[in-house]
């Protein structure tokens, strides 16, 4: 669904996220045999209800944060680490061996847009992509 309010389409997606990542937090305490666990159940309950539909997202840099930031309390808490262990970002998902999401949100894209290209020309998506609104003038 492409629509104007892609705003509030990132907060809904957010907000369920946060409960999906919360019940996983209640029900499976982090541990060193969990951590496998912990990151399949993310990978396949969280990550695809967040990334959704995100083709047609228009990510502002505090979007951004805010989607790093909900990934990133979830995985921390799955690596056993809390916020003022200074461990970068990076450092956790090098160690938990995943790819952090905004990459993945940007190849989503990245093979959408692949996807309309080799769409027949006469196809809606495509029409749409290589749209160009021209001024009409009454006269």
């Amino acid at each position: 669904m492409i629509s104007y309010e892609g705003e509030l389409d990132i907060d809904n997606r957010l907000n369920i996220f946060f409960k999906i990542t919360c019940v996983l937090n209640n029900v499976f305490r982090p541990q060193k045999a969990l951590k496998e666990t912990r990151i399949n159940l993310y990978n396949t309950l969280a990550l695809p209800v967040l990334l959704c539909g995100n083709e047609t997202w228009t990510v502002k840099a505090s979007d951004a944060r805010r989607i790093t930031a909900a990934e990133m309390k979830y995985m921390r808490r799955t690596a056993g680490y809390t916020w003022t262990d200074y461990k970068t970002n990076e450092q956790i998902a090098k160690e938990l061996q995943i790819t952090q999401m905004l990459v993945k949100l940007l190849e989503y894209k990245r093979s959408w847009i692949q996807h309309v290209n080799r769409m027949p020309r006469n196809r809606l998506p495509r029409v749409m992509k290589h749209y160009s609104q021209t001024d009409m003038t009454e006269s």
